[in-house]
């Protein structure tokens, strides 16, 4: 099982990049496991036609333990597993604890091993890693992990700030940094922005996502490109991009076993 956890800021594209790369993967044969680790709840939304689902948080809120496996979970566009792990009632609770509960319930009811899926992706919210947020940076939980950017100076810092995290944690036996993904926003000097960055914190750009509208026309219909417009030239880019986050994924296992 290849664990992998996707961070970014908020609004960079995080969430369809990861359904992308779940829905490319699922084409390949493999058993894709989708996790939502952002308060929001939509992580999961285009594999599953914008489809509301019951969050784990839901769940607990309202009926204790009283719940299976079945409740928690919503299966996908490929066979994608998807579980929205939800956030605290507004104002009334810590988003960050919120993740770690969502993800002890799906440990406790053993999610991993029924399912036993090849791949399990964490799509987290990144503005902040700490407490619950950085849970899937943890030991059992990501391999790797993977920053969407752009160029754009908010998002640039906010990958700075978790690419820190991660080599924080790195003397704790957590996850290795895989990579960085550049989302792009056609912004000024780019790519030697997102470069500049890769420098500085000793990683590199693994996959890079041209600005495309076919990406908002597929958005439209509530489902992912690679889904919507198979043929597509940004399909084929999603399809180019898990090739590289598998593979970079895989060479982290490999690089901790050594």
């Amino acid at each position: 099982m290849i664990k992998i956890a996707v961070y970014g800021k908020g609004g960079i594209g995080k969430s369809t990049t990861v359904s992308n790369i779940a829905a490319a993967l699922s084409e390949k044969g493999m058993k894709v496991m989708q996790i939502g680790c952002d308060p929001k709840a939509d992580s999961t939304m285009l594999l599953r036609g914008a489809e509301k689902m019951c969050t784990v948080l839901d769940l607990v809120r309202e009926r204790k333990n009283d719940f299976g496996l079945e409740d928690m979970v919503k299966t996908g566009y490929g066979g994608v597993i998807c579980v929205e792990a939800g956030g605290p009632t507004p104002g009334m609770g810590c988003a960050g604890r919120g993740i770690i509960a969502a993800l002890e319930k799906l440990a406790e009811k053993g999610a991993y091993e029924v399912y036993s899926p090849d791949v399990v992706i964490y799509d987290v919210l990144g503005d902040v890693v700490c407490g619950g947020f950085s849970m899937p940076m943890r030991s059992g939980y990501a391999d790797a992990v993977f920053i969407v950017t752009s160029g754009e100076n908010m998002a640039i810092h906010a990958a700075a700030n978790i690419a820190m995290a991660v080599q924080g944690f790195r003397g704790r036996g957590y996850a290795r940094l895989g990579g960085i993904i550049l989302n792009k926003r056609n912004v000024k000097n780019e790519e030697e922005k997102v470069n500049e960055l890769c420098g500085d914190i000793g990683s590199s750009i693994i996959g890079t996502l041209p600005r495309s509208d076919t990406v908002l026309e597929a958005e439209e219909l509530g489902k992912t490109v690679v889904e919507a417009m198979p043929q597509s030239d940004m399909a084929s880019c999603y399809r180019e991009l898990a090739e590289k986050v598998l593979a970079a994924a895989e060479a982290a296992i490999s690089e901790d076993t050594k």
